[in-house]
């Protein structure tokens, strides 16, 4: 495991391209989000989506979230309308996750076989970076149903395995994961998790 320390108000070029080629040779990454430390493997690698699963503890029926790099690449991994893209681009870079029809691209194991995705794209230039190239998951860093940490040394140990890369900023100031909205009905978004 490498462990890269950095600023979460920086962007390193160096540590940012070394996490994107652990994400293209399927390793997964311990980074920061606008919110908490999340675990990511390209979306596009099941072995690596299947190994942040094992991580968490997570049952294989509970479906991960995407990050994307910016509102614009959302298409990529969801169909959303116009009116539907009007209220994610008030919303979004920001402490949400949107819940959009996936599109065809998006691999089963992500979403448990639904066809629906959870969508973020946070406010923190280091995670939208690692999601440059491809989608990556986004989920909390912490076992399932165990409490959220906000310190890169204290989830490792919770966690008790080894990632690939650790980004390590110290601690982040939040303790809760972003905030989700269902936005399946696309004239009716409704808040699932605050």
């Amino acid at each position: 495991m490498e462990i890269l320390k950095t600023s979460i108000d920086a962007v390193d070029e160096n540590i940012v391209g070394k996490a994107i080629d652990v994400l293209a040779n399927g390793g997964v990454i311990l980074y920061p989000t606008d919110t908490v430390y999340g675990l990511g493997a390209n979306i596009f690698d099941d072995n690596a989506v299947k190994r942040v699963f094992e991580i968490k503890q997570r049952s294989l029926l509970k479906p991960l979230s995407i990050l994307v790099s910016d509102v614009n690449a959302i298409d990529l991994v969801a169909k959303v309308s116009l009116n539907q893209r009007e209220v994610i681009n008030n919303y979004l870079p920001g402490p949400y996750t949107f819940i959009l029809e996936k599109s065809m691209l998006v691999p089963r194991v992500v979403t448990s076989g639904s066809s629906f995705v959870g969508v973020r794209v946070p406010d923190n230039e280091i995670a939208c970076r690692l999601a440059s190239i491809f989608p990556i998951t986004t989920t909390s860093a912490n076992l399932s149903d165990k409490e959220v940490l906000s310190n890169p040394d204290e989830i490792l140990e919770q966690l008790d395995c080894d990632v690939d890369l650790v980004i390590d900023v110290g601690p982040v100031k939040s303790r809760r994961p972003s905030i989700i909205i269902d936005y399946i009905d696309r004239d009716n978004p409704k808040i699932v998790r605050r």
